[in-house]
């Protein structure tokens, strides 16, 4: 399989076609956020250095305040030698930085097996993760999401080299940073890799850098802080789309925080099984996909921008449907990237956030994004060591459901045919 045009000049000039095509919509596109979370970080450690204080700083204007633990703040010290249009350019950079990371560590892999172009596939991947509404607004918001992702997928990269002792480092700093990414240190304990102890101590390590660096507001964080979460926002905003999100939109009368508890219980369950499956075939990108979609669902805030760690799914999904042999199977793989692909593009749910009503089309469309993340965890393909898709049987799968916690996981048998807003 190729990618046209085959010339040096038809590549460029695609190229160039599809980078303006991308700058123009990226330029008139609507939902522009003002750096808003930047200006929380730059106002936050600004007022940590006047005051003493961080967890009482609330942006001019608004209810939001910092929400991570102190050693994030204390990471982000070094605004206080920036300006504030300085603050938001590094940003940008880092931003780009993580995201050109991201993409050279798993799409230049499927670029040079498949025999293309490696910096035209570079160039229209980059693209094509640009006009993600994820990716777009971690962009405008300042966010640090893909700074995030990256530092945990440097764990996979260093897994695979002759600097296998250091992976861990990279989930252990996330971690520490924000609360969310200790699931796969989960992830890491659950598949019994030693990069788990490596990751626990650095994270514990970190933390208690921040301890050290603010030992008042790290009181402040685990007992009050952390807890509250008006200075998070609503459950029910539109662009929260975690499963608690989706739960709070169906209405105020529910058992909301019951039905959060079961449903993420089997979400986990799901998850745990599924990291083995891919441990056992040898596919620990899939392991990594399946944590970071797993991260989403499960957190009860997970705003639009939070997305970012469904990347690597989106990957694994792209990269399964170009491998298989089976006209009909890539077909179906490839087409569902392409729509997850175009519906993430989209902002679709932000369509339905002043739609009154609970019909089938405001269900879809206000909890699309979450519904991308489910079928991610449910169905996205696992490779086996040669690349095919790899699943077990459906006994397998019972008897691995009912001893979930113990013994190995079922070995990999050939799978048969057929079968964005805020903090």
């Amino acid at each position: 399989m190729r990618i046209a045009p085959t010339t040096t000049a038809g590549r460029i000039t695609t190229l160039a076609a599809a980078v303006t095509a991308t700058a123009v919509v990226l330029a008139v596109i609507p939902g522009h956020r003002g750096w808003f979370d930047v200006g929380v970080y730059y106002g936050t450690v600004h007022h940590w250095q006047q005051t003493g204080a961080i967890y009482d700083y609330l942006r001019p204007g608004t209810v939001y305040g910092f929400t991570y633990p102190p050693f994030a703040a204390f990471c982000m010290l070094p605004m206080l030698l920036l300006g504030w249009h300085p603050a938001v350019a590094v940003s940008v950079a880092l931003s780009t930085v993580a995201t050109a990371l991201l993409l050279y560590w798993t799409v230049d892999p499927i670029a040079r097996r498949q025999g293309w172009n490696r910096w035209y596939a570079f160039g229209l991947s980059a693209c094509l993760c640009a006009l993600l509404n994820p990716v777009r607004d971690t962009v405008s918001f300042g966010q640090v999401n893909l700074l995030l992702v990256a530092l945990v997928l440097a764990d996979w990269k260093l897994a695979q080299g002759r600097w296998s002792r250091c992976a861990g480092i990279g989930i252990g700093l996330a971690a520490a940073f924000k609360l969310t990414p200790a699931l796969f240190i989960g992830y890491l304990l659950l598949t019994r890799r030693r990069a788990a102890g490596v990751a626990l101590l650095v994270a514990v390590a970190a933390t208690a850098v921040g301890h050290l660096a603010a030992p008042r507001e790290s009181g402040a964080f685990w007992t009050r802080a952390l807890w509250d979460t008006d200075r998070v926002g609503a459950f029910g905003y539109i662009s929260n789309q975690s499963l608690q999100g989706g739960i709070a939109r169906l209405g105020p009368e529910l058992p909301g925080r019951a039905i959060w508890l079961a449903s993420s219980l089997v979400v986990l369950a799901v998850w745990a099984y599924r990291v083995r499956l891919a441990h056992r075939a040898g596919d620990r990108l899939a392991g990594y996909a399946l944590t970071g979609t797993a991260c989403c669902l499960v957190s009860p805030i997970t705003w639009v921008h939070h997305l970012v760690w469904l990347l690597p799914a989106l990957v694994v999904l792209a990269d399964t449907g170009l491998r298989s042999p089976q006209r009909a199977r890539r077909r179906r793989l490839l087409t569902a990237f392409w729509t997850a692909q175009a519906v993430l593009c989209s902002g679709v749910v932000w369509l339905w956030w002043n739609v009154p009503g609970h019909g089938i089309g405001v269900l879809l469309g206000g909890n699309a994004y979450l519904l991308i993340a489910l079928a991610l965890l449910v169905g996205m393909p696992i490779r086996g060591r040669t690349g095919e898709p790899a699943v077990v049987s459906a006994g397998e799968a019972v008897d691995a459901v009912a001893g979930a916690g113990g013994g190995a996981a079922p070995a990999a048998v050939p799978e048969p045919v057929g079968v964005p807003a805020r903090r």
